[in-house]
């Protein structure tokens, strides 16, 4: 497996100095629900943020978000249509925005129709000796695709899988320089029964008694520079536990990069939930789907 170079980023419009935090973020319209870490990063739900503020702001500087989808075998024909037509119209509606679509081969794709604020490129990953790993794959090639081209054509980028479709606006919001997913399904159980990876051996590994949330997989966010970084840090560990006859998973080692790298800005169940689930009084506002819902 071939190693990534972290290349210095092209200065982009966002760089100026960030809004304050008071300046849109109003946590105590929730009281319901924890909305700021102990690390002080704000925690997105429904009825938080202030739009206006942040609309104002970022219109200003111009932004160009990336969203980058993982669609390979059956997904293409599965999912992949009903995610870019639901992305086309809720993700960062009136932003530029650059899908990165990511299939394995070139097969028939569906006819989504650019427009000003979307462009599209098709990305295809090579198949390598380990290609049935695909999270493995789709962050290996996207890493290459952010160090080649894409850090010099975006200024926030997420990384989401096929699986999903928005059923609601997924706007400005959710921008930062490091976005992480609470998992819809973990977050209203006890930490003491999060799935960590628990074999100290293990680049994954978090001890029994730490740890803030259980992140989810499917989602993550933030700057070319800081997806790079994680990306990075995935693959070394995926070195270090083949070296040591070790096997976790990339949900495993994206806990342990926040669990080290706290994100700058959490999404909160709202922005990824299993319809599937009864949905507690907490989830008001469903913001993005689980697609086919999973029963497990």
């Amino acid at each position: 497996m071939g190693s990534v170079m972290i290349v210095p980023l092209c200065s982009r419009n966002h760089q100026a100095q960030e809004l304050q935090l008071s300046d849109w973020f109003k946590p105590r319209r929730r009281p319901d629900v924890i909305t700021i870490t102990n690390w002080l990063a704000p925690i997105i739900w429904e009825k938080t943020f202030h739009r206006q503020a942040l609309e104002k702001y970022y219109r200003k500087r111009n932004i160009t978000v990336g969203l980058a989808v993982f669609a390979a075998g059956r997904l293409v024909d599965e999912h992949l249509e009903l995610f870019l037509r639901s992305a086309k119209k809720y993700f960062m509606p009136g932003h530029r925005v650059v899908f990165y679509i990511m299939v394995d081969t070139y097969p028939q794709l569906p006819y989504i129709q650019s427009s000003p604020l979307r462009s599209f490129q098709v990305l295809v990953m090579g198949r390598e000796r380990w290609w049935i790993d695909l999270d493995l794959m789709r962050m290996k090639t996207l890493a290459e695709h952010i160090v080649d081209h894409i850090q010099n054509e975006v200024d926030f980028l997420f990384s989401m899988t096929a699986n999903l479709v928005f059923q609601n606006e997924f706007g400005v919001e959710t921008l930062g320089a490091s976005v992480a997913q609470l998992h819809a399904r973990w977050y209203f159980q006890n930490p003491k029964y999060f799935p960590y990876e628990r074999r100290p051996k293990s680049a994954a590994y978090i001890p029994f008694g730490k740890g803030d949330f259980y992140y989810g997989g499917s989602t993550i966010g933030g700057t070319p520079r800081r997806i790079l970084d994680f990306i990075q840090n995935y693959l070394k560990g995926i070195l270090h536990d083949m070296r040591s006859g070790l096997n976790s998973s990339y949900e495993k080692y994206l806990n342990k990069y926040f669990f080290l790298n706290k994100p700058t800005k959490l999404l909160s169940p709202e922005y990824n939930w299993n319809p599937m689930f009864i949905s507690p009084k907490q989830v008001r506002y469903m913001k993005v789907a689980l697609y086919p819902p999973e029963t497990s």
